[in-house]
């Protein structure tokens, strides 16, 4: 009986085990969340619209340097620093230039004594020749040789009057008033001719430097905001003819009558331009027109063959080539077939995809 009783009982649990396994409940997966991107509207730009960086310059700015080489043997000015005209910036020692002044003086001396010399030979030849005691050539001899010590003698003269010059350039003095900007010299540094030890801007007129996108011509007009909210009139002098290779600007200079005379050279003011030839045809066949844009410079996206952007619709992704016209550490402005109100993702680009599904958060 005992032996039956065990039997049923394995029996019992072979029974409840496959019940068990048939009645097993199997776990749902778990769906993959939906990412969520941060997006911006895109921001139309009128032909208006072009903002840029300006820097106020001084119309002339000269590097500063010795005519001649030596040793910089004191400093006089600081950067910074307002000068007069005339005023004395650097010394350089003048121990060499007073030695060869020494020298060319020494050299004018023997060349006058030797043109005494000639004159005075030239003389006894003349008389000589008048009472038959030499000959006609021997007069023309005399005569070359009182021309070359003249010759000589103005030569060392010329020398002299170079090297006194030079002995007066070991004070590099300011060409006109202004505001030295850089000090590079200091005392102690041998430097050579033509160096430069300072640079000054020079009072007077002044203007608005602004580095312009490879792809824009500088407009010929535009105005500056001050940093009290006034604006001023500017108006093209000179543009660079080339483009900077590195920068990948161009470089252009505005007059600007109305700055103020307390606004400090170097000051940063905001500059308003016209967009020159603002493009009209899409980039791509079959594309919408093509518009002027600022988008944050987070959404531009480099990975595919050019610059593009994922705009968002109906909750999905797709990739819009765009050229870029500008970029500071902010925004970029860039020519795309955009429509205005439009959303596209402003951060993590490098992650996206074709046709991905995405939650937005504005920013």
């Amino acid at each position: 009986m005992a032996l039956r009783r065990a039997s049923l009982s394995v029996v019992g649990l072979i029974v409840m085990g496959l019940t068990a396994g048939c009645q097993r409940i199997e776990t749902p997966r778990a769906e993959t969340p939906t990412p969520v991107v941060a997006t911006a509207a895109v921001e139309p730009l009128t032909a208006s619209g072009l903002g840029l960086s300006g820097t106020v310059r001084a119309r002339v700015e000269a590097p500063l340097a010795f005519q001649v080489g030596g040793r910089i043997a004191a400093r006089r000015v600081d950067a910074g620093q307002s000068v007069q005209a005339g005023q004395v910036l650097f010394e350089l020692d003048p121990s060499d230039l007073e030695q060869a002044v020494r020298a060319a003086e020494a050299d004018v001396a023997a060349a006058e004594a030797a043109l005494r010399t000639a004159q005075a030979d030239l003389e006894r030849v003349r008389t000589l020749a008048t009472q038959g005691f030499v000959s006609a050539q021997a007069t023309d001899r005399a005569q070359l040789a009182a021309r070359e010590a003249a010759s000589r003698r103005d030569a060392a003269q010329a020398r002299l009057a170079q090297v006194r010059n030079g002995r007066a350039y070991a004070q590099l003095r300011a060409p006109a008033a202004g505001v030295v900007t850089e000090v590079t010299g200091q005392p102690g540094q041998v430097v050579a001719a033509g160096q430069p030890v300072a640079t000054l801007a020079q009072a007077g007129a002044r203007e608005v430097e602004v580095f312009f996108p490879e792809t824009v011509t500088p407009p010929a007009t535009g105005q500056a905001r001050l940093p009290d909210g006034r604006t001023v009139a500017l108006a093209l002098r000179e543009a660079a003819p080339m483009v900077d290779t590195l920068a990948r600007t161009r470089r252009a200079r505005y007059r600007a009558d109305g700055l103020p005379a307390e606004l400090p050279l170097g000051s940063v003011v905001s500059t308003q331009f016209a967009l020159p030839g603002q493009p009209t045809a899409p980039l791509d066949a079959g594309a919408s027109p093509v518009g002027t844009w600022r988008v944050p410079v987070g959404a531009l996206d480099e990975r595919a063959e050019g610059p593009r952007v994922w705009r968002v619709r109906d909750g999905k992704l797709e990739t819009v080539p765009v050229r870029v016209l500008r970029v500071d550490n902010r925004h970029a402005v860039v020519a795309a077939p955009l429509q205005a109100g439009e959303r596209v993702v402003a951060l993590g680009t490098h992650l996206l995809q074709q046709g991905m599904t995405v939650q937005e958060r504005a920013r």
